[in-house]
Formats: structure tokens, C-alpha cells, sequence
């Protein structure tokens, strides 16, 4: 597979400080013409999929080129720890830790939150966006982040499901052995990672205040993936019961993880353009 395109994009290696006293490495990617015009851009801050076991921050570079082009957006991309070596909640807190970092220093990376502050990531990626965005309404982050992306999002353990919501939660059971992620690869993932299963900080569904104040959110949902109907089930919440803005593209016969895995696929080259389009949406959303 040919490595992306980023001729005309700086990337640089820092260090965020974060709440045990360590620190934690993370990628900013924005372009050359906007370091030499000294302008700001929009802030996008990614997390990597992986299980909360691997993956890496470079994850985030099949889009960072569009992003910079078009509308100026400058990425962070996050090197959050990770099991065995570090279990529930790392992962989370260091989302929040950079985030928390991130909002009072983005012109240190080349951003301006005012003009855009989106938080987003991949399947457990996507679990700490989740986790952040609530976090930080909470906690009254200034600037406010103004957009989430969420993509083939973790968003409930099975057996934290509600019973008001267990008739729309199938895809767990309806997709046992799929490809990329199985049962097996789950329980698996868990093993190692040893979250608290009824933790808001891993089922963020179940946040404690709730959902009425998230940002617009955009989804990305595959259909033969064991977590979809999380997805399904929080996009009716934001947008139904409280009218937030959503967006939402759905990948039919596509496996969790397959537009990433299988870059080959037709669906898997159309998602690079959906990502970016959803990311304007996301933009044109900030009030």
C-alpha cells in the first residue's frame, strides 16, 4: 500500500504533559503555507483505533493533506497509552489530558479553536473521543470543542446495554465471527485493556449527565460490525431527543474496520472523501 501524500505538510513530534506526571507523544500535521503566512487554523484532534492495544498516531495521516488544503485544519493526533502495560482508564484520561492541553495551547501547534475544535478517532479511538466530549461539557472546557467524529464508535459494552434499549441492539449477537473484529477479538481486546464494564468512562452511552449538550456529530457506521447498533442507538439520542446535529454515512456488507483494513475495497477510497466532507460538515456546524 503506498504511504500518503504529505508533500506540503509539516509534521512534527511533542510531548503532552499528562496527569500521573508523564507525558505522551502526539503528532501535529498542518501545511507549509501556513506556517510561512503565520495563520491559525482550525483544530482537529484524532485518536487511533486499536483496541486500546495498538495502533499508531500515525494513523491519522490517509487525511491530514485534504484537511489542511481545504479548510485549513490543523491535526494533532495523539499517541494515548495503551494495555498491557496500561489498563482502564488510561487511555481515557490521557484523552482528556490532551484535549485539556490542547485547548490552552493550540497556538503552540499552529491553531485557533475559535475556528473550529474538533475531536474525533476510530473504533476504541472513537471510545475516547466519546468519553472526552463529555468530559469536557462537564467540566466547561474553554474553548468548547465544536464538533465530534465518531468512526465505527465502541460506545457500550453488550452487557451495559439498557433495557429500554436492548430491542434495537443486535448487531452484537447478529455478527458473531465477522472479519477484523469477532466476539473472540473483543473479549480479547478486553482482556488485556480491563475496563470497568459499567464505567461511564468505557460505555460512554451511559454518561451520567447525559447527552444534551454534545457538540454536532458526525458518524461513521459499518454494517456488518458487531458494535453498530451503539452507534445507532446514541445518534437517535443526540438528534431525536435532544436536536443535535448529526451527519451520518453507513458502509452496507462492510466489516468493523474494513474501510482502514482494506484500502482497496471501492467503499474503502469513497470513505477518504466522505471523512473529509464530514469534516467540513463538522466545521460548518460551529456557531
Amino acid at each position: 500500500m503506498p504511504l500518503p501524500d504529505l508533500s506540503g505538510i509539516h509534521k512534527e513530534e511533542i510531548q503532552i504533559p499528562t496527569r500521573d506526571g508523564s507525558s505522551i507523544r502526539a503528532l501535529t500535521y498542518r501545511s507549509e503555507s501556513s506556517i510561512k503566512s503565520g495563520e491559525l487554523g482550525p483544530l482537529f484532534v484524532y485518536f487511533h483505533g486499536g483496541g486500546w492495544i495498538f495502533g499508531p498516531a500515525e494513523a491519522a495521516e490517509g487525511n491530514v493533506k485534504a484537511l489542511a488544503e481545504k479548510s485549513g485544519i490543523v491535526t494533532v493526533s495523539i499517541d494515548y497509552r495503551v494495555a498491557p502495560e496500561f489498563v482502564f482508564p488510561t487511555a481515557a484520561n490521557d484523552g482528556i489530558d490532551a484535549v485539556k492541553w490542547l485547548a490552552a495551547n493550540a497556538a503552540s501547534v499552529g491553531a485557533d479553536p475559535s475556528k473550529g475544535f474538533i475531536v474525533g478517532g476510530e473504533s476504541a479511538g472513537a471510545n475516547v473521543t466519546a468519553v472526552v466530549t463529555h468530559e469536557a461539557v462537564d467540566a466547561g472546557l474553554s474553548p468548547p470543542i465544536t464538533g465530534s467524529y465518531l468512526r465505527i464508535p465502541y460506545l457500550i459494552h453488550q452487557t451495559a446495554v439498557p433495557d429500554e434499549w436492548k430491542a434495537h441492539y443486535n448487531s452484537y449477537n447478529d455478527h458473531p465471527n465477522e472479519p477484523i473484529l469477532s466476539h473472540k477479538d473483543l473479549d480479547y481486546f478486553e482482556s488485556h485493556y480491563k475496563p470497568d464494564l459499567k464505567s461511564p468512562y468505557f460505555n460512554p452511552l451511559l454518561w451520567p449527565s447525559g447527552h444534551k449538550a454534545q457538540p454536532p456529530t458526525y458518524f461513521q457506521i459499518s454494517g456488518l460490525d458487531p458494535l453498530r447498533d451503539g452507534a445507532f442507538i446514541y445518534e437517535h439520542i443526540l438528534r431525536a431527543e435532544h436536536g443535535i446535529p448529526t451527519k451520518v454515512d453507513v458502509w452496507e456488507g462492510i466489516p468493523h474496520g474494513g474501510t482502514s483494513f482494506l484500502p482497496m475495497l471501492t467503499v474503502s477510497k469513497k470513505a477518504v472523501g466522505q471523512t473529509e466532507d464530514g469534516i467540513a460538515w463538522l466545521l460548518s456546524q460551529k456557531k
